[in-house]
Order: structure tokens, then C-alpha cells, then sequence
């Protein structure tokens, strides 16, 4: 067993940033120290963890087994450790500090603007970094530390994992507004009749979507498959194509020649939620970026916003 006194701890920083960053160079970066500095740190650490810790693999460097069970453990010791050396309550003006998000595009469309607005106001040494995974994927990153805070619309919560509910959204529908100028919107039967824009990052609720349309006894047909949120309302200008998506992400690109109306049947919606580690719940500044989640994800639309005709 390692005897503590003879352990220089500035060497778990070490450790957490190259977990992090996977690369020697940006580990450096990310604590402002020289490459050499962090190449010798990380050979102290691969003798007093007698594992290497970081190996060639496909593509750079990856984690050992070794470095992937000392992730999670490591992130809550050194939370705890902040939060026992750190100032009494939490200074939001004067704090510096990192915080590690992970969200789709969707979540930086209707929440990141406002979250990131509030953030700069009050705390300016605050910085964000956001990542983009699976639902799936970002789950495991909390539960391991490896992420402060995910946004999305989770299906389930493992231990370890606390969750808050930010908003509920439902669907609506876009077009050119050029192509419906009479009316304002599509029926049933006009719905069906053209083709649409289908974003894979909600795949799940595009099954949704389809499986409504399916009882009514009819099928949509897919012209244009992408990725992002953020794309596909300028991809139907021009087209008689069809988007079908959250109502709020429509709201945030809202963009005068579109014409937004309700869909023509009723679309189950969807819970959108923020999950952080329970270890973080001490935190107060882990607390006061929940808070500002909240209030953010909460903030009524601005004037620029849509307005849906129904």
C-alpha cells in the first residue's frame, strides 16, 4: 500500500486531466504546464500505479483497464478534495473553473444560448465545454464522472445518477411558406402527399412520429436523412419537403420563410431533463450551474420566437 505522506498529490491532477484528454499535449494545455512536465509526471505515475496508464492503440492513445476503473474514483475524490480546500460557499463573480457538459445540438439550440448568456454574466472565469454523444453514452459518462451535466431526454437513471426535469416539448411542423401561402399549414391527407426531412439524432422520436402516422393508416416517405437539428429546417427552404420536429427547436431557428403550424394529429411528446452524479450534490458551485440550468431551460421565449398558427 502507498504510504500518502510519500505521495506528491499534485500528480492526481495529473492524472485527471490525461484520463480526460487522452493526450499528453492537451493534457498540458488544460493545466498550463510544459509537455516535458507532463510526461515526467505521467512516468511517476505509471511507477507508483505500477500500470502504464496510457498506451498506443488505434487512432492514439487510449486508457488501460487500469486507468478506466481509477476514472470514476478519482474524479469523486478530487470533487471532494475541491470542495474541502475551496472557500466557504461558492463566489461565482471570482470562481474559476471548468465544467464539462454533454448535450445534442438540440440542447445547444433551446437551452446552451440562454445557459451560456447567464454564465458569462455572473461568473466570467467560468468556462464550458460541451460534448455531443448517445443518450446512452452520456448516461455512462455521469455515472463514471466524466461529465458535470447531460441534457436529454433519458429513458432511465443508474445509480449514482440524479436527474431533474427541465421543460416538456412536443412537435411541430415546418415548410416553405411559399407553398402553402393560402392556408398556412398541411392537412392529413397534404402531409402525407409530400416528402420530408428526418433527423437521426432523435431517431426515437422520429419512430414516434412514424408510429402515429402508421395508426392513421398511412406511411411517411424519408427524402433526406441528417444528423442535426440545427440543419434541417434550411434544408426544406426552396423544397415542398416536410420537417416534423420539437417544437422548441423550430422556435430557436425561427426564420421567416418557414411556415410553422401544429401537426395535423396528435404526436406523443417528450420529458427533456438534465442529469448530473450524485457525488456532485455537495458541490456548490456544481449547484449553481444546475440553477442557472434551470432558470435557463425555464426562460420564456423571446420576441424573435415563432409564433405557431393553429
Amino acid at each position: 500500500m502507498n504510504d500518502l505522506r510519500g505521495i506528491d498529490l499534485n500528480l492526481l491532477v495529473v492524472l485527471e486531466a490525461l484520463l480526460a484528454e487522452r493526450h499528453i499535449s492537451r493534457a498540458a494545455l488544460r493545466l498550463q504546464l510544459s509537455q516535458p512536465a507532463v510526461s515526467h509526471s505521467l512516468a511517476r505515475l505509471r511507477q507508483l500505479l505500477d500500470d502504464p496508464v496510457l498506451v498506443r492503440g488505434q487512432g492514439g492513445l487510449v486508457l488501460t483497464p487500469r486507468a478506466h476503473e481509477l476514472a470514476s474514483p478519482l474524479a469523486e475524490a478530487l470533487a471532494q478534495v475541491r470542495i474541502l480546500l475551496g472557500p466557504t460557499g461558492f463566489q461565482p463573480s471570482t470562481a474559476r473553473r471548468t465544467f464539462k457538459l454533454a448535450m445534442s445540438d438540440y440542447g445547444t439550440l433551446v437551452v446552451l444560448p440562454r445557459l451560456l448568456r447567464a454564465v458569462r454574466k455572473a461568473a466570467p472565469n467560468i468556462d464550458l465545454v460541451v460534448t455531443q454523444a448517445s443518450r446512452e453514452t452520456m448516461t455512462a459518462q455521469v455515472a463514471d464522472g466524466e461529465i458535470d451535466i447531460a441534457l436529454g431526454a433519458f429513458s432511465y437513471q443508474p445509480d449514482g445518477v440524479r436527474t431533474d426535469i427541465l421543460f416538456d416539448d412536443d412537435f411541430a411542423c415546418a415548410v416553405d411558406a411559399a407553398t402553402v401561402r393560402d392556408t398556412g399549414r398541411l392537412d392529413h391527407v397534404a402531409y402525407l402527399a409530400r416528402s420530408h426531412v428526418l433527423v437521426t439524432a432523435a431517431s426515437e422520436r422520429g419512430e414516434v412520429v412514424d408510429a402515429t402516422v402508421a395508426r392513421l393508416g398511412g406511411r411517411r416517405k424519408i427524402a433526406c436523412t441528417v444528423p442535426h437539428w440545427s440543419v434541417a429546417p434550411g434544408l426544406i427552404v426552396g423544397t415542398n419537403m416536410v420537417l416534423t420536429a420539437a417544437r422548441r427547436s423550430l422556435q430557436a431557428l425561427a426564420d421567416p420563410r418557414l411556415a410553422i403550424f401544429e401537426a395535423p394529429f396528435a404526436i406523443p411528446g417528450f420529458t427533456y431533463s438534465m442529469i448530473w452524479p450524485e457525488r456532485a450534490e455537495a458541490d456548490p458551485g456544481h449547484t449553481w450551474l444546475r440553477e442557472r440550468m434551470l432558470q435557463a431551460a425555464a426562460a420564456p421565449e423571446t420576441e424573435e420566437a415563432i409564433s405557431l398558427r393553429g
